[in-house]
């Protein structure tokens, strides 16, 4: 498996002979709803959109995850799967396949179902919906990758899955105004250690290169991090890689996954 994090939540993941693209926000800036004195997020300059991309998997529908411009630029031939919120923004940008995933759900994807993903509970956005989670299972390699972006694992679904391999989740906590968690990473991450069991877990959320500003920037504090939690995590026979933006990182597994 091979992993290639393009700051904040941006993913590109390579396994089972498939890439998958993940939240990708890599061209022009990041602004919440046409607000960009509220907050606005900046890349030094774009990603290069990679090519050959299989699938387009989003968590959420906010633009941090199904990011408009960048949506706009990729190839609309390319099938989706996304939570509800995330489904409706790629077909209004044309996407031609589009599968929107709801909590519970286990789609088998790909010409010789080369991928299973299963859709758990998510993060909290609003007052009540929750968004997604993924686990990712690679039929060719026998492994298995959890993927959720804020922090807010479902507990009382995950504990039954067994272990997985690699986790992609949020090592750090980020506050509003100290008080309102935004980002809960450093609680969530080793409750998703004891429920999963990976060898590997990788931190997300996390700024790169890109830099936010606005109104709201400066009412956000962060806490903690992957380097807080390694001694911890490593206690409990779990490996903790921090990615550098833009450099892939190949992961050397043991096939845990029960594939049929």
């Amino acid at each position: 498996m091979k992993l290639t994090w393009f700051d904040a939540n941006s993913w590109l993941v390579e396994a089972g002979g498939l890439r998958i693209l993940v939240d990708p926000w890599l061209v022009g800036d990041l602004v919440f709803g046409d607000m960009p004195w509220f907050v606005r997020g900046v890349r030094p300059e774009p990603i290069d959109i990679p090519p050959d991309i299989d699938l387009i998997l989003l968590s959420q529908g906010l633009p941090d995850h199904a990011h408009p411009e960048t949506l706009q630029q990729l190839d609309k031939s390319i099938p989706v799967m996304a939570s509800p919120d995330g489904a409706k923004v790629a077909r209004k940008f044309g996407y031609a396949s589009v599968t929107a995933l709801d909590h519970g759900d286990t789609v088998n994807w790909g010409k010789a179902n080369e991928l299973t993903i299963q859709t758990f509970i998510g993060a909290v956005v609003g007052a009540t919906k929750r968004e997604n989670g993924y686990v990712l299972t690679f039929a060719a390699e026998g492994v298995r990758l959890y993927y959720e972006p804020h922090g807010y694992p479902d507990n009382q679904h995950l504990k039954d899955i067994g272990p997985v391999d690699v986790v992609i989740t949020p090592m750090a906590d980020i506050r509003l105004m100290k008080v309102a968690p935004v980002i809960r990473g450093h609680v969530a991450a080793p409750e998703v250690a004891r429920l999963l069991k990976p060898q590997v877990m990788l931190p997300t959320a996390e700024d790169g290169r890109v830099t936010y500003e606005g109104l709201i920037s400066s009412a956000l504090t962060t806490s903690g991090g992957a380097e807080e939690l390694r001694s911890q995590l490593e206690a409990q026979g779990v490996r903790v890689v921090k990615p550098a933006s833009g450099e892939p990182v190949e992961l050397d597994l043991r096939s845990t996954a029960s594939v049929s």
